[in-house]
């Protein structure tokens, strides 16, 4: 049984004005863009940097899974303070993050303290657990019909990050000589500022007495055979799209290729990432999300064979192109599976706990990431990828025959 809150505790009312909602989905695309240039810094300069700092060679990687970290260890008291204090709140928070970020980084690069840049990736990862609770903040206050759409709309605000990000690491990196990204850490914290007062003009329902009270027991929630589908593809898709990120800027440089050529991989890889959110709201209203995550993982998987086939640039390039696209499918398509897991006053706990289970996989998925590449090279994080692939279409399959086929095939909202 679905509720239909018309009034909450608070300035607004649940169901936003066209106007409003409208203004909301602008704010929060353009906060996205922002944002996710800083994500894109850390991934494009994380394990160069710990390359550089890093006691030894192993540990590399290691400041991308402390990102992957913070992501998971922030989100849960994100959440409450979400329910507590309303979204705008946790947004200022994690743009807080965003700013501590690069100011501890730059002193990191400048003085060549490796945990200090452990510790700012920590914060980046805070920071990036705020900015993915956007693609639901956006269906808040608005009609279930249009939730898919709306959760699309703002994800698409990723193709300026996919531009901004690699850019920025590209004109700044040498700009503060001998301290190679100095400056470019410097430039993320300006740009975090800079979203915060993007996010003090979005209007949000207040939270209502229902939500406080937080409605249904959790565990009762995660045994849907929806949700448990939902959580894994989500987790499977973000981690793979994780796993294989990380690895893919020092495999390149392992290989000879240049920096730039590493930055522009990224960039495009960034853009698939949100592009296709112009239309993939209407491909979930239309074939359902289990259909677009389905197609989500297997785009994954495409790109973990092409990946296969040589270690020539444009073998990285369109690897990472593929990827962004898989991920795009399978994560909106497995968000727009939660949307469909609860009941409006049972929202920001069920979205927190679907993220901490989606960041808490994504650690595992990073943490193995730098060790394997390392230790067996490329090709070998390349086969190991297909194992979670498998594992999350079959839980698709299994959510449809037993759980909810309706709501899987149709897409529907609550």
């Amino acid at each position: 049984m679905r509720h239909n809150h018309t009034g909450a505790v608070g300035d607004f009312p649940t169901e936003l004005s066209e106007r409003v909602q409208r203004g909301n989905i602008w704010r929060l695309a353009i906060a996205q863009a922002l944002a996710g240039a800083n994500a894109i810094v850390i991934y494009a300069t994380g394990a160069i940097v710990g390359n550089t700092l890093s006691p030894i060679p192993v540990l590399a990687t290691l400041p991308i899974s402390i990102f992957v970290v913070g992501m998971a260890a922030c989100i849960l008291p994100v959440g409450a303070m979400a329910r507590r204090h309303g979204r705008r709140a946790a947004f200022l928070a994690g743009t807080a993050a965003g700013v501590l970020t690069g100011l501890l980084a730059m002193v990191a690069v400048i003085l060549g303290w490796f945990w200090l840049f452990c510790l700012a990736a920590f914060f980046g990862g805070g920071y990036a657990a705020v900015v993915l609770t956007f693609r639901f903040t956006a269906a808040d206050g608005v009609a279930p019909e249009r939730r898919a759409r709306a959760l699309s709309s703002v994800m698409a605000g990723g193709i300026a990050a996919g531009v901004i990000g690699p850019q920025l690491v590209t004109w700044t990196m040498d700009l503060w000589p001998p301290h190679t990204f100095a400056a470019t850490f410097l430039v993320q914290a300006a740009v975090a500022a800079v979203s915060a007062l993007v996010l003090l003009g979005v209007r949000l329902p207040m939270p209502t007495a229902a939500e406080l009270a937080g409605g249904r027991p959790l565990a009762a929630i995660s045994r849907q055979p929806c949700f448990i589908a939902a959580a894994i593809c989500g987790a499977v898709t973000y981690m793979l799209m994780n796993f294989l990120m990380t690895a893919a800027p020092l495999a390149m440089h392992m290989c000879g290729h240049s920096q730039e050529s590493s930055n522009l991989g990224l960039q495009w890889h960034v853009i698939a990432m949100y592009a296709p959110s112009f239309f993939t709201g209407k491909l979930i209203s239309r074939f359902g999300a289990g259909r677009v995550a389905t197609a989500g993982l297997l785009l994954t998987g495409l790109s973990a064979a092409v990946g296969l086939g040589g270690v020539d640039i444009a073998h990285f390039w369109w690897a990472l192109v593929l990827l962004g696209v898989g991920w795009n499918f399978g994560f909106l398509g497995a968000s727009a599976l939660v949307l469909e897991c609860h009941q409006p006053e049972e929202k920001t706990r069920v979205q927190s706990l679907n993220d901490f289970i989606v960041f808490g996989v994504m650690a595992i998925g990073s943490f193995s990431s730098g060790g394997l590449l390392n230790a067996y090279g490329w090709n070998t994080v390349l086969w190991v990828s297909f194992a979670p692939l498998a594992l999350a279409v079959v839980a698709l399959a299994m959510a449809k025959r037993r759980g909810e086929p309706d709501l899987i095939e149709q897409g529907r909202t609550p």
